[in-house]
């Protein structure tokens, strides 16, 4: 009888950053949620507490400033505590702020917690965190994964907003920030299980690292996340590349949030299109973002970062360019076409602006100073909502507002060729050498 000796069988194991990858997803859709679901609380707020509009869209306003701010200094502390203790901190925030509101019977305190702590909460675990794990965690589908990430924005506006604006509809508004407090609550023992802030931390190398790949040195423990951003920003500050993201980022958010999200709905109405029928279409615009920025992602690991930029920013240029004739009481094709185009267009900025920051700056500053990028873009989205509301109340249209942005658009894209290309060190696709573009 002869015995078989089988050899040891080989099982492949899923990478340790598949893991962190899927906890952050989640964390970005529940921050784009909970951000996302003020506006569907405003009306029924002031109907309960006889509020003015200025006043609950003041809380909103505080919420949107201090999310695009608070992304740098987030991304200091994360390079100095970890993402692990930075990403339960601000659940922990989040859930505190939408919590209190239960029990909460002054407008200023709608100020201090829906704006101030659920803005900075949300803000901590925005883009730019995402922009953290797919640089520490992956160099191969980098781009890919950040797709997947920004499109998380996108989904969680769409998965929480609905559910939201029902029960808050429904049983009231105060199940409806129970629901924001249980699910940040919720999250927080999973980022302790899965999250982990770097791969050396389990002894392993991002996802798709070469044989010779050696970590970048960990941040001084001694310096201050606030000292780290400044301290960034001027450094960053000296390069021309960073001023034509940070200024072309600005348009995106202008573009962006600013027009397109605050002033579509009113614009269309002054069309003669129903409320319903343009929210719907906004909802599309959503949709297609998801498949959008997911694509851009994966271009962005195939195709210079620069020529991405200049072909999404020309044609959501020329797009906007033409938007005072597609609008009428009705939706017709040439709407319709634009609509979709725009989702795709929507986001499709954030995966070659996260991989110019990090070219161009380092792995370890690129969280930074993407932070600092994406707070220009918040920022750009809050001119453009006053700028096109002063345009309208006027010009009694918003044709002037229109334009605008279209020119601002398409000066965008022409700013980004000005980008010196990125040379990569020799034996290693991922990190290249500093770029002097001094101004």
């Amino acid at each position: 009888m002869t015995a078989t000796v089988e050899g040891p069988r080989r099982t492949r194991r899923i990478h340790r950053a598949w893991f962190v990858a899927a906890i952050t997803m989640g964390a970005l859709v529940a921050a784009a949620g909970f951000r996302s679901s003020t506006g569907a609380l405003l009306e029924p707020l002031e109907e309960d507490f006889g509020w003015s509009r200025a006043t609950t869209s003041g809380a909103v306003t505080l919420n949107l400033v201090l999310y695009g701010l608070t992304a740098p200094f987030a991304a200091a502390l994360m390079e100095r505590f970890g993402i692990r203790h930075v990403v339960v901190a601000s659940l922990t925030l989040v859930a505190i702020g939408s919590g209190l509101t239960l029990v909460m019977t002054q407008a200023w305190q709608l100020w201090v917690l829906w704006g101030l702590a659920v803005g900075v909460g949300t803000g901590a675990i925005a883009l730019v965190f995402g922009a953290i794990v797919a640089n520490r965690w992956f160099v191969r589908h980098r781009g890919l994964v950040m797709g997947v990430f920004s499109a998380a924005g996108a989904s969680g506006h769409l998965l929480f907003l609905p559910a939201i604006a029902r029960v808050a509809d429904g049983p009231g508004w105060r199940y409806a920030s129970a629901i924001v407090t249980v699910f940040a609550l919720l999250l927080i023992p999973l980022v302790l299980v899965l999250m982990r802030d770097r791969p050396s931390d389990i002894g392993t190398t991002p996802y798709g690292a070469p044989d010779d790949w050696e970590p970048p040195p960990p941040a001084a423990d001694d310096v201050g996340a606030a000292t780290v951003a400044i301290r960034t920003l001027k450094e960053s500050a000296r390069s021309r590349t960073f001023w034509i993201l940070f200024g072309s980022f600005w348009i995106c958010g202008w573009s962006t949030n600013g027009l397109i999200g605050t002033h579509f709905i009113p614009a269309a109405h002054d069309h003669g299109m129903p409320a319903t029928t343009s929210a719907t279409l906004l909802a599309v615009i959503g949709i297609f973002d998801i498949a959008g920025t997911v694509a851009s992602g994966w271009l962005t690991d195939r195709v210079d970062s620069r020529y991405l930029l200049f072909m999404y920013y020309s044609l959501r240029g020329l797009s906007l360019l033409v938007v005072p004739w597609l609008l009428a009481d009705v939706v017709h094709a040439s709407l319709f076409v634009f609509i979709i185009f725009y989702g795709l267009d929507w986001v499709a900025t954030v995966p070659p602006t996260v991989a110019l920051c990090r070219e161009h700056f380092g792995i370890e500053k690129a969280g930074v100073v993407f932070g600092w990028v994406f707070a220009s873009h918040m920022v750009g989205a809050g001119v453009a909502a006053s700028y096109a509301g002063w345009i309208r109340q006027g010009t009694g249209d918003y044709f002037a507002a229109w334009m605008t942005a279209g020119g601002l658009c398409l000066a965008a894209a022409v700013s980004v060729l000005l980008i010196p290309r990125f040379a990569p060190r020799r034996g290693c696709a991922d990190i290249g050498e500093p770029v002097t573009d001094s101004m």
